[in-house]
């Protein structure tokens, strides 16, 4: 089969706008959380079980769609994640209470799992080796523009018309989405695909696993994803609760930190080793995560805890891409079912510790969570390392 093939442009473009579908359903609704509380009358922990259930969603879809991508193609799975990802998004705008929209965000969160998945793949299937690291660094900055804009954005939608405003945003992303998938060629060859029927084609797993040097990066990647989720879950809280500051404000400072991790991606490309990268970063993030731990307890000022958080985000994002970079590169002949792997046990890790830290005092769980997973972190980096 011949490939016909998109620019360069068209790609790296669209690969990094499926990769910001998990930042733009998270990050987005973040600002809104305060005022979805009072909107549906209900508790902290009810309404962070909307972020829950998107990452569930984010998490469990991967594992359907990757391994559909090996044997039908990245297209035809694309295009039906992207058309499901716009009617749940329709209906989450119309949620009546807060348990439907709790459900509804489970099955947003499977249809966008689908970009997530996939666009990992196309990246596998189009460059190798350096080339993919470097390309996943690309789309990593290109990706940093969601984590800014979006919960800028919804901080300004919440202040203005509600938080339904933020979903019709989405909507309309999720149908310009859906119009690329049909303009994207094919970038896995009929040959190239998995010849195992449709009952088989989930045994890719268990050689995925058995595969220690991928299993550690991604063990490795998933536990520096639930760093950033605990972040996620905890600053509406930290910084318009305890902090007092508007939801505008809020989206201000987390923009700022998004541009710390898509400059962290840029930089972790440039380094010439991937083991070096893998030190500096893992490192920081300890160093960054006990600095919260051992001063958020006691009334740290807002600069500090922004400059640490900084820190945090800048070593977070040069983790994500070189551990993806490597553990995807380590699994290549399963590239969709690495990649459907990879993305779930971070959004699941996620998924844990996000209810966590609204456990007691909010400014102590958080930081006993950051400081567990960072430690995490850096068993699985060495383990890795030493296979």
């Amino acid at each position: 089969m011949t490939i016909k093939k998109n620019s360069a442009q068209f790609v790296f473009v669209f690969l990094g706008m499926l990769t910001a579908f998990g930042p733009f359903v998270t990050d987005m609704y973040l600002p809104s959380l305060p005022a979805m509380q009072t909107y549906f009358s209900t508790g902290v922990s009810m309404v962070q079980m909307g972020l829950t259930f998107s990452m569930l969603g984010l998490a469990f879809g991967q594992l359907v769609f990757g391994p559909l991508s090996d044997r039908f193609g990245r297209r035809p799975p694309l295009i039906a994640s992207m058309l499901l990802f716009v009617i749940a998004t329709l209906l989450c705008i119309f949620a009546p209470n807060i348990e439907t929209f709790v459900g509804l965000r489970l099955l947003q969160g499977i249809a966008a799992s689908g970009g997530i998945v996939i666009s990992r793949s196309i990246a596998t299937d189009k460059f190798k080796t350096k080339n993919l690291a470097k390309a996943l660094a690309i789309i990593g900055a290109i990706n940093g523009i969601a984590p800014i804009a979006a919960p800028v954005l919804g901080g300004m939608i919440v202040k203005s018309v509600g938080w339904q405003g933020i979903f019709v945003i989405l909507l309309f992303i999720g149908c310009a989405l859906l119009g690329c998938c049909f303009v994207f060629r094919e970038s896995l060859s009929t040959q190239r695909r998995s010849s195992a029927k449709l009952k088989q084609i989930f045994s890719n797993f268990k050689k995925v696993r058995r595969n220690k040097k991928y299993l550690c990066y991604t063990l490795e990647q998933s536990f520096a994803l639930a760093i950033l989720f605990a972040y996620i879950a905890s600053s509406p809280f930290i910084i318009q609760n305890h902090y007092g500051f508007s939801a505008f404000a809020f989206s201000l400072f987390f923009g700022v930190n998004a541009v710390a991790i898509a400059v962290g991606a840029a930089v972790a490309a440039k380094i010439s080793s991937s083991q070096k990268a893998i030190r500096i970063s893992v490192s920081g993030i300890n160093i960054c995560c006990w600095g919260l731990m051992l001063t958020m307890p006691f009334g740290i000022s807002i600069i500090v805890f922004e400059v640490l958080l900084f820190g945090l985000s800048f070593t977070l994002g040069m983790s994500f891409t070189v551990a993806t970079a490597v553990a995807m590169d380590s699994a290549r002949s399963q590239a969709g079912t690495a990649s459907a792997l990879l993305g779930a046990f971070g959004f699941l890790f996620g998924s844990i510790v996000s209810p966590l830290v609204g456990l007691g005092n909010i400014m102590v769980s958080t930081g006993i969570v950051l400081v567990i997973c960072a430690a995490l972190t850096a068993v699985a980096a060495y383990i890795g390392q030493k296979s």
